[in-house]
């Protein structure tokens, strides 16, 4: 590449850069193709491409195939040792929040399965599949199974004004918690929900609560790998 094409490729950077970090270009705003962007600027896809693929390692666009780049949103961050409030998140960093409630159901523990067995506690579970929505766009999705032995005001309850999460946190003191942390890739149902393209690198987040040493909730969360963060801070052992 010439001199002058990564002159080039540098201002488009900046033009671009300063159009987001400014707030002209919110979050979640698409971002014009390589072919505007080429007639625009009179230069050529490559030099495009460098600015772009720049922009995305700087985590301030996120490029998806077939549908174009965008704006990327800011990353929530979290604590590994804590519960968080994925609605509190996403309100307090200025997006209009809602959770779909996809499916819900009452069901028995599955045969041969310990883990429900135990959080169904002889009863019956709320099984809860669900939909984060930050801004227009799906932030994550959720499938949960509440123990109606440990919380059976859950069962009248339709989430229309706080998601599970968010109603467990305020109304069920929970007194031990387990994270377990991983990265899948979105199969192509996941992906379709998520509006992601399938394979796209996932973050997924199991929970399981109890309160006293009685189960009360199990959740798996799935959020697009750039939108989330998990954080631990910590010390020395002694």
């Amino acid at each position: 590449m010439s001199g002058n094409e990564g002159t080039l490729s540098q201002r488009i950077r900046g033009e671009i850069e300063d159009l987001i970090r400014s707030g002209a270009w919110s979050p979640g705003r698409k971002v014009p193709s390589e072919l505007e962007l080429m007639a625009r600027f009179g230069c050529s896809r490559m030099t495009v491409n460098k600015a772009m693929s720049a922009l995305a390692d700087e985590g301030l666009i996120v490029r998806r195939r077939r549908a174009g780049s965008f704006v990327a949103r800011p990353r929530v961050h979290s604590t590994v040792l804590d519960i968080p409030d994925i609605q509190a998140q996403i309100l307090a960093r200025g997006e209009a929040y809602r959770f779909d409630l996809l499916d819900r159901r009452r069901r028995k523990a599955r045969a041969g399965d310990a883990d429900e067995i135990a959080l169904a506690a002889g009863g019956e579970m709320l099984a809860l599949r669900g939909l984060h929505i930050a801004g227009d766009r799906p932030f994550a999705l959720e499938d949960r199974l509440i123990s109606l032995a440990a919380v059976p005001e859950a069962a009248e309850l339709d989430f229309a004004e706080e998601s599970p999460g968010a109603w467990l946190l305020h109304h069920v003191p929970w007194t031990e918690a387990e994270n377990r942390i991983s990265a899948v890739g979105a199969d192509a149902a996941v992906a379709d929900l998520l509006a992601l393209d399938a394979g796209a690198a996932l973050l997924a987040v199991e929970r399981r609560t109890w309160r006293a040493g009685q189960p009360v909730t199990w959740v798996r969360q799935l959020f697009p790998g750039e939108a989330y963060d998990l954080v631990a801070r910590f010390g020395p052992a002694r």
